[in-house]
This record gives C-alpha cells, sequence and structure tokens, in this order.
C-alpha cells in the first residue's frame, strides 16, 4: 500500500466526540503495551503519527487517524492493565461497548496479540465477544522480530489454536521493527 496521506483527526471519549469523516473505520484492540501505535505508524510508514509509550495504559481515548483519505485507523485503549483500578476496567468495557455498538462507520476490528506469549484470558474474552458481534476482521500476531521463523510459525498456530479461530479468520505475523507482515497486514485491513 502506498501511503499518501496520514494525519491525526481526533481523540474521543464519547460519541459526541467521535469525527464525522465519512470514511469507513477499521479499529486496532490489544492489551495494553501490546503494539498497538507502533504497529499503526509501521502500516502509514510514519515513526511518530501515533504516540507510543512504555508504560501500559497510557492511551485513555478513542484516537482517530485518516489514512489516504480512504479509511480511518482507530487506536483504541488498551485492555487488562492489571495494575489500574477495576472501576477503570470497567469503564473501558462500558466505553468500547459504546462505540463498538453505536458507531456506523466501524467496518471491523483488527485485535492484537503478543506472538511472543500465548493469548491472556482477557485476549480470548474479546476475541470471543468480537467474533460473536461479526467485528473480528482478523488477528495480528505482532512483536514477530523477538522469535526466529520456526517459533513464530509454532507461536501463530497455538494463537491459532487458543483462539479456535475458523480456518478463514486472517491471522497475520507482524513486526514494526522489520515491516515482516505489513502487506498481509494491509490485506486483511483492506
Amino acid at each position: 500500500m502506498i501511503i499518501r496521506s496520514a494525519e491525526f483527526v481526533t481523540s474521543a471519549v464519547d460519541p459526541a466526540g467521535y469525527p464525522d469523516t465519512g470514511l469507513p473505520e477499521v479499529a486496532f484492540a490489544g492489551r495494553s503495551n501490546v503494539g498497538k501505535s507502533s504497529l499503526i505508524n509501521n502500516l502509514v510508514n510514519r515513526k511518530k503519527l501515533v504516540k507510543t509509550s512504555s508504560v501500559p495504559g497510557k492511551t485513555r481515548t478513542i484516537n482517530f487517524f485518516r489514512i489516504n483519505e480512504m479509511v480511518c485507523f482507530v487506536d483504541l485503549p488498551g485492555y487488562g492493565y492489571t495494575r489500574l483500578p477495576e472501576s477503570v476496567n470497567l469503564a473501558w468495557r462500558k466505553f468500547m461497548d459504546r462505540y463498538f455498538r453505536t458507531r456506523a462507520e466501524l467496518k471491523g476490528v483488527i485485535q492484537l496479540i503478543d506472538l511472543r506469549h500465548p493469548p491472556t484470558a482477557m485476549d480470548l474474552r474479546v476475541n470471543l465477544w468480537l467474533r460473536e458481534t461479526g467485528l473480528l476482521g482478523g488477528v495480528i500476531a505482532v512483536k514477530a522480530d523477538k522469535l526466529s521463523r520456526h517459533r513464530q510459525q509454532r507461536s501463530a498456530a497455538g494463537i491459532r489454536k487458543d483462539l479456535e479461530l475458523d480456518p478463514e479468520c486472517p491471522l497475520v505475523v507482524h513486526s514494526s521493527q522489520t515491516g515482516q507482515g505489513r502487506e498481509a497486514a494491509w490485506d486483511v485491513i483492506l
């Protein structure tokens, strides 16, 4: 994919703040600090379009980015950060549920899973919910550069099995460091 334009649109905490771009949206969901921001930056060939942080749980808003005047990427707050109070995690679930259920522009959600580890209980719950709602567009297993090719294949097969993904559900192995899987990720998004 050739990226001609990629720009931040807005951040929102409720439907009144969602932008009216007229474009389809693809959202990215994953555990806190799994690498959503790094993935989006890699997909659009920008180093700092989306702010990255080494501090889990830092993103607390829904962040919208217009890409090539054809799609909006939506960077969602991470889920499952255990050092946050349960009230904050409950608020996240309500916040996300409202976005997922009310946003007509949302065409699908890409779930990110850390390739180095089996999916967490929260990963499994979120994946099941996304499948039940018909929003799961695919899974991207990130941080591939941390594993050998053989381990990548084994881990990807384990993730597919643990998530009980249909054979038709795309699972892409990706590295923001090397760009591995970038075009395959774009294929899933498009």
